[in-house]
């Protein structure tokens, strides 16, 4: 998921140059947005200084669930499908993002003080809803120096926040046994709100986290360090309340948590990727991200994850995956855009058939760069039997433009 995280840099360079030693408490996000243009034309950033993804190493929890401010980009992301007492399904996803715009070492770093607005750290806040019965879906971005308490995270107790927006360790409830052994983080209380649109919701694994690509080390382009460290919980009980449409809804489902960090980008002739986490109802788990070339094929390096009903994993290489596009949708933000939003995904070896399908197109996100984040349904066989689930896509490089904001 690299082109997101070249995008999240050049927004982060921009308000770096023009704010770093600012000391006005407000960020105007209007004057940030950008073009995907300026991403492409940085896609030689400079990564010198940073720590690099490059080896194999031992996670350590709760430790690794805060921040790595030695590499230049991470990621809390969290996604879900959930039902409502009303009897209607809803989708959201939340991530927040942590730049850095300065090496650990530099000398701007040195002097950042977190408690005042002097900071070499960035921080943005995707949020999006989608009400699926009514085929309403609206998304929102916020950002924030990662000074004077307007952003930040820590391990301990796990705290990740973006002014009002935060994920936290909750008070404990019912837990699966040793689904997260050793570690007191969980479960988490995911707390986000807009005018229009807010969740306030407990998550609790049901499953010990598993490791992307090489124990936990997810090459993305040829090179050493040219990697992420990335590790997912991939089933996620789900509690609590959401507000829409200035309705406010008990709901209860499952989530999926991505946790990355990198200091690193897309090889030149990549252009982005799309990326599946899908819940089957027969208590499995699927992660599949196919990374596109320049030319529409996918890379060598598009990989993913097989989770068992009882926590182990299986490496899922790109030759043991067919996806073909079956039906494709068009952005009303720019009318040009076209995405895919319906996909046949064949595992052979697994024995796996089913067709992935959005539960409406317009799923895109309208932030500072636009892209297609959506819950998705399931339905196919496992080998004989009758295959259904849930799930969410990521769909980036598709759109060539910023959002319909203001482009300063």
């Amino acid at each position: 998921m690299n082109r997101l995280l070249l995008i999240l840099l050049a927004i982060a360079l921009l308000l770096g140059l023009g704010a770093y030693w600012l000391s006005e408490p407000a960020v105007d996000e209007a004057s940030i947005r950008t073009t995907t243009a300026v991403a492409e034309a940085m896609g030689s950033t400079d990564t010198t200084g940073y720590d690099r993804a490059d080896r194999v190493i031992d996670f350590s929890f709760p430790d690794d669930h805060g921040p790595h401010p030695g590499f230049q980009t991470e990621w809390w992301y969290l996604t879900g499908n959930l039902d409502g007492d009303d009897g209607e399904h809803y989708g959201f996803k939340f991530t927040i993002f942590r730049s850095a715009l300065t090496p650990p070492d530099s000398a701007d770093a040195e002097h950042a003080d977190p408690e005042d607005w002097r900071t070499n750290q960035f921080y943005m806040g995707h949020f999006g809803m989608s009400h699926i019965d009514r085929a309403w879906h609206l998304s929102t971005e916020r950002f924030a120096r990662g000074g004077a308490g307007l952003a930040g995270a820590q391990a301990e107790p796990f705290r990740v926040w973006l002014d009002d927006w935060q994920i936290a360790s909750a008070e404990p409830i019912d837990q699966t046994p040793d689904a997260t052994p050793d570690d007191s983080t969980f479960p988490l209380h995911l707390d986000v709100s807009d005018e229009e649109m807010a969740i306030d919701l407990t998550v609790t694994p049901r499953k010990p986290p598993v490791f992307q690509g090489d124990r936990g080390l997810s090459q993305k382009g040829p090179g050493s360090g040219n990697a992420s460290y990335y590790y997912s919980y991939t089933r996620l009980d789900t509690e609590g309340q959401i507000m829409i449409e200035g309705d406010t809804v008990a709901v209860s489902g499952q989530s999926w948590m991505d946790r990355e960090w990198s200091t690193s980008a897309l090889a030149e002739d990549q252009e982005g990727w799309d990326w599946f986490s899908l819940q089957f109802d027969d208590g499995r788990e699927l992660m599949y991200y196919q990374l596109r070339n320049d030319d529409g094929t996918p890379s060598t390096y598009s990989k993913g994850i097989l989770v068992e009903e009882d926590g182990s994993s299986t490496l899922i290489e790109r030759e043991d995956v067919e996806l073909e596009v079956t039906d494709t949708w068009t952005s009303t933000i720019d009318n040009e855009s076209e995405y895919p939003v319906a996909w046949r995904m064949r595992l052979p070896e697994y024995d796996l058939d089913f067709a992935v399908e959005s539960y409406f197109p317009g799923q895109e996100m309208d932030v500072s760069v636009r892209y297609w984040e959506g819950a998705v349904r399931i339905d196919g066989t496992s080998g004989e039997a009758p295959l259904s689930g849930r799930g969410y896509v990521e769909l980036t490089g598709y759109a060539d433009g910023a959002s319909a904001g203001p482009v300063s």
